[in-house]
């Protein structure tokens, strides 16, 4: 069969700056990054697309609270799904809309997906993941009273509420995943690091209020569906050395001895690259045999070896 790639696309992706944040810029930066997993397509891959959700969720929580006291909330869980199904319309239909114009006869599903997380998972007696817009002190302890959040301020910038940020155990959707791919079909997935849910004493399923990293499930997707290749898309072209520093240098190739030297010297931020690099490293550890780190725009020759950090076993 074709080889299987992952492409794990950033949710800031979609929004090029301060000025291009609606609904219709997101859409065509889908697009564009569209255009660029179309010719991965062509070139005979089986894709697997998943994707960030960071600001779509803060945006749907800053209209929660607007609203509120004309509407009701929307739980987190439930904003995860409504960001799956926004985002994944929207490289669905561009990537659909890319097929036809190349005369390509493919067909494209998303599928919302969600994450088994440990109840019991160290993170839900320390959320330490920031999420939604800034508060008052008072307002945030506010809500911190009458709905039982955590609340904590946020480097003098005001107050937010923070999550758990749980491992992902088990992708519940992995086998229908599998057979969407098995007819040849493209599949969105796993948006945002999947809906968070927890098994409760009968085996059912139930969503909790925690947000999961997005590079962390997209590397067990892509490690339990045996994928050959796992691509990374962010804001750089190539990992740094030094990053912002007078020094900065980029890394073409490092193997996975050197990306866990590197990271333990410091050079990889918590919030940024380090959990891309350990998602990397994660899933070359699991039998994956190549990994790539770069812009979207650069996807196709990030995978002709042109450009892009390439991390090997």
């Amino acid at each position: 069969m074709e080889k299987l790639v992952v492409i794990a696309v950033g949710g800031n992706s979609l929004i090029k700056d301060s000025s291009h944040m609606s609904v219709l810029d997101q859409y065509l930066a889908a697009g564009e990054t569209s255009t660029h997993i179309a010719g991965i397509v062509q070139e005979g891959y089986r894709v697997v697309i998943t994707h960030g959700n960071g600001p779509q969720v803060g945006f749907i929580l800053l209209r929660s609270e607007l609203a509120k006291d004309i509407l009701h909330q929307v739980p987190l869980d439930s904003c995860v799904a409504d960001t799956q199904g926004a985002i994944g319309y929207q490289v669905a239909q561009t990537l659909a809309n890319e097929f036809k114009r190349r005369k390509m006869s493919r067909a494209v599903a998303t599928v919302v997906t969600q994450v088994v997380v440990d109840r019991d998972d160290p993170a839900f007696e320390n959320p330490a993941k920031p999420i939604g817009p800034f508060y008052s002190e008072e307002d945030a302890k506010h809500h911190a009273q009458a709905e039982g959040w955590v609340v904590r301020e946020d480097a003098g910038r005001g107050w937010r509420r923070v999550v758990a940020s749980p491992e992902p155990r088990r992708i519940v959707e992995t086998d229908a995943i599998a057979a969407l791919l098995e007819k040849d079909i493209i599949v969105v997935a796993v948006g945002g690091g999947g809906i968070p849910v927890i098994e409760t004493e009968d085996g059912s399923l139930r969503g909790v209020p925690a947000v999961i990293d997005k590079d962390k499930a997209s590397c067990l997707l892509a490690t339990n569906l045996e994928a050959e290749l796992f691509i990374i898309s962010t804001a750089v072209d190539k990992v740094a050395l030094d990053f912002g520093k007078p020094g900065e240098r980029h890394i073409d190739t490092m193997t996975v001895a050197e990306a866990r030297a590197f990271m333990a010297q410091g050079h990889f931020a918590p919030g940024s690259m380090k959990p891309k690099i350990q998602a990397a490293i994660d899933f070359l550890d699991n039998g994956g045999k190549r990994v790539i780190i770069t812009q979207p725009h650069l996807l196709e020759q990030a995978l002709a070896g042109e450009t892009g950090t390439h991390i090997v076993p």
